[in-house]
This record gives C-alpha cells, structure tokens and sequence, in this order.
C-alpha cells in the first residue's frame, strides 16, 4: 500500500481528487448517526473482522460444476471513459479521481466474505463455508480478471483506469491485497475454524494425527481407490516437465535412487474426481493428499527409490474464453474448440506449502514461467474450496437455522390442496416474487410447469442463461415441444463456465423440437424473460415473468432475487418485440414498459436520475435508491455525483464492487453506499426514483458496468402496482437503515463493518427480518 498523500488541494479553483490506492484523506461530513466503526491513530479503520470481495458463494469446490452467477463481478470491463469531459449538476468539470478502483473494490468485497467466516457469532459450519467461498472466489478472480490485465499489459492494449491507476500499479496492488488476504484467509481456519469445529467433534486432522487404527485403515483405502487412479509422472531428459492442468493439487516429489545416487524430481496430480477430505474414522477427516503422501503410499507409487521429500502446490491459469464472434459461421463449434483451449491457458498464480524446500520452488518457477510475484506461499492444506463438502455435514445446530420458502400467498390454495391455477391467479393481480422467501417451484416452475400442460398454451418463449443439471426448467421445455407447442429457447453458450452446459441443454432441446437460437452476434443475452401465449375464447392472452436472476431451481434457494408474474399485455408485447429481436431481425429501441440494453437502458436511468434534480430543484419529492451487485460504469456514477451536488438523496445498496466515492463534500455528500451479506446472495437489481411524489420502480438483470449496458441483452420492467412499489421501497429503506447490519463504504474506499449499536447490541439482519416476515404468515416465527 503506498502512503497516504496530502489533502487534496484545490487545482485551478476545481477538486483533485487522489487516485484510489492512496487512500487519501478526504473529507468526509459526518452522518446524522455518525459512525459506529472504530479507527485507529492513523484514521484507517480498524476491521473487529477481515473482509473480501468476490461473488461466487455457494459454489461446489469444481468450477465445472459451478452454480454462481459470476459476471456481474469477474467479468472484464474494457472500455474506456473519458472523465476530463464529465461536468456536474452547475457545469464545472468533476474532479479526477473521483472513482474507485474496480480491482480494489472486488478484493473488499471478498474481505467482506471473509469477515462472515471470522465472526465468532457465524455458525461454525456456515464459517467453513465462507472460508470456501472465499477462496473459490478469489480462483475465479485470477483466472479472469487478474488473467485477463496480464493478458492486456502483454499485447500493450491496457490503459491507466478510470481510477487513475497505472495497470502495473493495478497489477502490484492485486499480488500485494490478495497475498494479505490469504494469509488472513489461512489464519482463520488454522487457528479458529478448524479448533472451533474439533470443540464440536469434527476433527480436520493432518497424517501425523491420525491413529495406527486410522492410518492402517486408510492404507486399505489408498491400495483399493486411489493407488489405481493415481500416475506418477517422472522429469529428466527423455520426460519433460508435465502440463499442471489449473486448479489442480500437486506433489511436488523428490526421490534418490539407492544405485546411482541420483536425485529425480516427480509429479504426481491428485485425482480431482475423489473426495477432497477422506474420514479416517466417525467425524474425523484428513486431506487426501496427506494421504497420497503418506511414506509408506509414496513407496508404492516410487517402488525400489528412496522418498526425499514431497511438497503441495497448485497452480491457476486464465480460464477465460476469447471467440471472435464475426468470424465465427458456428457460434457453437467454435466456443466448443475454445473450451479445449482453455485448459492450457498461461498460469497467473502458483500456491506452495510455505515449508518447500527452494530449490524446489525455482524449479516450479522456472518450468512454469511464473514469476515470483505470483507466487503465494501458504501453510497446508492448500484449496480450502474443499470445504465445502465439510460445511454440508449434518449437523444443523452448526449452521443456520433451516427456512423453507412457500408459496407466494397470491398463488397460495388456501383451501386446496390442488396446484394452484397460476393463470387464474394473473388475471387477477400482478405476484412479486422475492426469492429464497417466496418459492421458486410453485411459482416460476410451477408458471412453466403449468403452460407446458396447458392444452390452450400455443407458445411458450424463455431465456436461458444458467440452469440446473437436472433442470425441470428444462424438462417442461421440452415436453412442451413435444406435445406440440411452439417453444423459443434462447441459451447463452457464452455464460462464464456454464459454457459446457449451456452446450448441452441446447442440443438437448434442439432434439427435443424446439427453437434453439444463439442470441445476437458479440452480445451476450442475460436478460430473465419468460413469456407464454394462451388462447382463451377468440383472444390471446400474454403472461410474462421478468426476474433478476436465473432460471436454476437450486440457486434460487439460495439466491436473493426478484420476479414479476404479470398478464398486463403491454409487458406481454414488450417480450414479444425484444424475443422477436433476438430470434429474428429487428431494429426496435424503445419498449412500453421496459429498459433495453444495449440502446435504451443506460440512458433511461441516467435520464431518470436527471430527472430527479429537476423535481428537487422544484421543491417536489426526489431521491435516488438503486440496489445492485456492481456499481462501476463511469456515466451512471457521474450522474449520481451530479444529483448529489444538487442536493439530491442518493442511496447505493451493492453486494459487490463499487466505483462511487460517497462523502466528498462538494461532490458526493448526499450519496450514501452499503452492502449486505448473509446466509443467501443478494443478487437482486432495483431502481427507484422519487419522480416529484409518484415513485418509479424497476426490477431486472442489469449490473452498472460497461459489459451490461453495452454488451449485453439486459431488461428492467417498470412496476405498477403501488403495493409492490412500496414494498420494494420498503426493502431499499430497510437495506439502507442504520440500524441495519451492513457494510458502510467511505470516501477513501475502505469498507467499515456496522453490526451493532453503540450499546453493543446487534443490529438487525435484513434477512433474517425477511425470513422471519413470512414464518410469521405462516404462523412460524420463533417467539
């Protein structure tokens, strides 16, 4: 971290604001609450627990098997920004520097994750948990975003960051954070975690640990499972050095032969495809590579040579896929040769056992043309992604007490214990939908569920971006086809590592008769839309849901997203136009009821935003609250600066990463940011506006980044009715309140944990408020 630089001082009569990485004192007024964070004598806060940045949570250890939705926060944003240009509310430029770096704010962002595994008050699976998440996070944030400015320095095609940084300096400031949190990282579970767990009789032992019992039995095991799987690879001058495929553990192993007296160096892979802790005896659990390199095992992989020693590493290599779209005639043949490619990209991170011998690691180094600073000593176990599989032990009092979503009460059967008519039910009233609290499978399944059967459907038309392996999203898909229907599917082959999924559904489906479409060329369809035609009588009616996220039964358990179930028919011609523009040939921009991108959506919000100061100006009502995962595209963060200086509330509730600086005086007073996380992903995006005293809403897929608003298919759907309008504006008030556990972002883009009041009790948890909101309608709520 460099030091911190003077004040900024006036240049020119105009705010220079300094880059991000100094943290500079800016001043900041104080809060009408004021801050219950501690600070220290230098004014840098002091964290009570660490905190990280990254978005994959509750993602399986592989990243074949991934269930996140990684984009809004790994993906590359490339285009540059001119802030020179960019004048506020009164015409004067805004100041430079006045945004934060994306990289730095992704890092806090998974120092956030952290902090949750490091809080005594965190059960102690769900702690093993975050400490898996963490470190999954932190793979996916190499393999891209890391990869991909290596990447960018090589060609000479990277640029200095809205944020000021030098890409060097970018590059110095991830190796440097990211080393610090590691560390942090593997703090937490040598000396917390794993002794908390052992307290409660799950023991996470090393070899030397275990038993003669266990180790025996053990040896029994290594002979019949993993002996057979394992190949030992030899280096000299007739074997070169192996391919290390990424994410791979290794042993490093040096063996001596007894005849010649000559060292030889081994590499020998763990079996990705076994268990990552093995259970040596009743809730005891030991690495598999501890078992791999057990003495007695190495001698059986090394017969006759002599064991010298053995050393873990594990390497990350870019994982991110490069099709050039326009001259691709098979969009889907040619990501397929892509994804083969992708398993040999250049490494960007290799991860030691601290206690490897040097000569060792110059040798990995060498042959893996790696550079010391990529290099991240730790102590064992390495990949603590294999935590996952602890944290799904069963042993509920360890984690968070159980919830089970119901049905939406204007789906509900009060009387019935037959499914409920969804249709009957729309034609009545719009449903918002807020999952995990509301349920996924009898409202967004059961909606397609039902058209699927529905004899009077004649058309069904779906995106799909990511999915279930055994998706009934899919499976009602498909029977619709089949029975005759007329089915539009369009999947995005391109969703980062579902790309190999997405290929299969979409064969799948094509055998099945429906309409498999690609979307258009060089943008990436990440819009939730979902659209049925009915025939009822001499009419056809159109019922449409519009979500924030995926159509995966399995995340929507897990993530916290919105959804609106609607008949209204200009919704329903809204999906018409854009689905007709994604299969066919159109040049519509402009929709009744929703925000389009790439054309319409930044500047619909950036208007709306300008809007604002209008009505302020006028003495009307006016404020600004967006809820979103990414807050970074330099035009929307300019507009909020410039309705801040014209005195206008603006709140920013974001899970992820953050361009905006809040509490600049003369910049960005008025403008306050938080982040919530928890047991579930907030992954919804809400907008909603003052507009003079008649509140405006919308919900949808779009992230505040330069890849969703100019390189994606995105939609936002204006909300009508007035009790969703306040409940949503009810949630964003509750997200945004100080007595609501968050996280508070400062002007010098450090994040301070807010979890209990001044008393030192703890504030509330939005989503256990929410959790327990609808145990109470149902009569469940705990006293």
């Amino acid at each position: 971290m460099q030091p911190a630089e003077p004040d900024p001082a006036p240049v020119n009569g105009k705010l220079r604001l300094a880059p991000a990485l100094s943290d500079a004192p800016i001043v900041v007024p104080a809060r009408k609450n004021g801050s219950m964070s501690q600070q220290n004598t230098q004014g840098q806060v002091q964290h009570a627990q660490p905190s990280v940045g990254s978005i994959a949570a509750h993602r399986p250890a592989t990243i074949a098997a991934t269930v996140s939705d990684l984009d809004p926060d790994i993906d590359a944003d490339l285009d540059a920004y001119d802030e020179d240009a960019a004048v506020g509310h009164d015409g004067a430029e805004l100041p430079q520097g006045r945004f934060l770096d994306r990289e730095r704010s992704w890092l806090a962002f998974n120092e956030r994750v952290l902090e949750l595994a490091e809080d005594p008050h965190t059960p102690l699976l769900e702690r093993a948990n975050f400490l898996a998440i963490f470190a999954s996070n932190l793979d996916e944030f190499f393999m891209v975003r890391v990869a991909g400015l290596k990447r960018r320095i090589a060609t000479g095609v990277a640029t200095r960051s809205a944020s000021g940084l030098q890409p060097r300096e970018v590059l110095e400031l991830i190796w440097n954070r990211s080393r610090e949190l590691m560390a942090r990282h593997a703090a937490c579970y040598q000396d917390d975690v794993a002794p908390g767990l052992a307290d409660e009789g799950i023991h996470l032992v090393r070899w030397h640990e275990l038993t003669e019992k266990e180790q025996s039995r053990l040896f029994t095991l290594f002979r019949q499972q993993i002996f057979p799987v394992l190949t030992p690879l030899a280096v000299d001058p007739a074997h070169p050095f192996p391919y290390i495929s990424g994410l791979s553990l290794n042993l490093a192993v040096v063996v001596r032969n007894p005849v010649s007296g000559h060292q030889h160096f081994a590499r020998v892979k763990v079996p990705p495809l076994l268990s990552r802790f093995l259970e040596a005896s009743p809730q005891r659990y030991v690495p598999i590579e501890d078992v791999i390199a057990a003495p007695a095992h190495l001698q059986e992989l090394f017969p006759g040579m002599e064991i010298q020693e053995h050393h873990m590493f594990r390497l990350t290599r870019n994982e991110d896929l490069e099709v050039e779209e326009d001259d691709a005639e098979n969009l889907l043949q040619a990501l397929e040769k892509e994804l083969m490619r992708r398993r040999f990209g250049p490494p960007v991170r290799l991860e030691v056992e601290e206690s490897i011998d040097p000569n060792i690691l110059s040798l990995l180094v060498r042959e893996l043309k790696i550079s010391e600073s990529e290099v991240y000593p730790l102590p064992g176990p390495l990949d603590l992604t294999g935590l996952f599989s602890i944290a799904k032990l069963d042993r509920p009092e360890l984690k968070y007490p159980k919830f089970v979503a119901g049905t939406h009460r204007d789906l509900a059967e009060v009387e019935s214990a037959s499914a409920p008519d969804i249709f009957a039910a729309l034609r009545e009233r719009d449903v918002l939908l807020h999952h995990p609290y509301d349920s996924f499978s009898t409202s967004v399944q059961a909606f397609l569920e039902q058209a699927a059967a529905d004899p009077d459907v004649l058309a069904i038309k779906q995106t799909l971006y990511r999915t279930s392996g055994d998706s009934p999203i899919v499976d009602a898909l498909i029977d619709a086809a089949e029975s005759g229907k007329q089915v539009l599917v369009l999947v995005e082959i391109k969703a980062r590592f579902d790309e190999q999924a997405n290929i299969k559904w979409a064969r799948k489906l094509e055998e099945s008769g429906c309409h498999v479409v690609y979307g258009l060329v060089g943008l990436k369809t990440h819009c939730k839309l979902s659209l049925v035609v009915r025939q009822e009588g001499d009419s056809l009616v159109r019922y449409s849901h519009v979500g924030t996220g995926n159509y995966h039964p399995k995340t929507a358990r897990l993530y916290e997203d919105l959804g609106l179930l609607t008949s209204n028919q200009e919704v329903g011609a809204d999906l018409s136009d854009l689905f007709n523009r994604l299969s066919g040939y159109s040049r519509r921009e402009t929709y009744r009821r929703l925000l389009v991108a790439p054309k319409s959506l930044r500047d619909g919000l950036v208007s709306r935003i300008n809007k604002e100061m209008q009505h302020h100006r006028a003495g009307r009502p006016a404020y600004v609250r967006i809820k979103v995962n990414s807050m970074v595209d330099e035009a929307v963060v300019d507009a909020l600066y410039r309705a801040s200086q014209a005195g206008v509330e603006v709140d920013v509730w974001v899970r992820g990463i953050c361009a905006v600086r809040p509490g600049v005086a003369g910049l960005s007073e008025n403008i306050r940011v938080r982040s919530v996380l928890g047991r579930f992903l907030e992954h919804s995006r809400v907008f909603a506006f003052g507009n003079g005293g008649e509140p405006e809403v919308w919900i949808g897929s779009a992230d505040m980044m330069h890849r969703n608003l100019d390189r994606r298919i995105e939609a936002l759907v204006r909300v009508q009715d007035p009790a969703h309008r306040a409940a949503l504006s009810r949630l964003l008030e509750t997200g945004m309140s100080d007595t609501t556990a968050s996280w508070h972002l400062g002007a010098d883009g450090n994040w301070t944990r807010h979890s209990v009041d001044p008393e030192g009790q703890p504030l509330r948890n939005v989503q256990e408020m929410l959790i327990d909101a609808r145990r109470r309608r149902r009569g469940t709520a705990t006293p």
